[in-house]
């Protein structure tokens, strides 16, 4: 997804793993050192708004108001948490086999 890249470029958070679903988006992300997650949220939420109301013509608030964010714990195994995101579409039945859903990646497991 190009904004995550954006971010990655800009230094702002390092893409871990990724879903988009049909209503919201799963991201972990190692933060930049020079970035507040709201910032971050911010941004990603304006950009990509900004890009679907011009290819799309999407009208009205895209995204709901805020964003709800979770710390890693140090005992938790980041490969862990990213195998639990990516496998939301099977969760949601939206496909039978992770790789028949296009919008993921994780750093570890590669969607390509």
């Amino acid at each position: 997804m190009l904004t995550l890249l954006e971010k990655e470029r800009q230094r702002h958070a390092k893409t871990l793993a990724y879903v988009v679903m049909p209503d919201h988006v799963h991201w972990l992300c190692d933060l930049g050192e020079r970035v507040s997650l709201s910032m971050l949220a911010g941004h990603f939420k304006g950009r990509v708004s900004e890009r679907l109301r011009r290819t799309i013509k999407a009208p009205g608030p895209l995204w709901q108001d805020g964003f709800f964010d979770r710390q890693l714990r140090p005992e938790e195994d980041p490969h862990a948490v990213a195998r639990y995101i990516v496998a939301n579409p099977l969760r949601r039945g939206l496909v039978t086999e992770l790789g028949d859903y296009p919008h993921w990646d994780a750093a570890w497991m590669g969607n390509g």
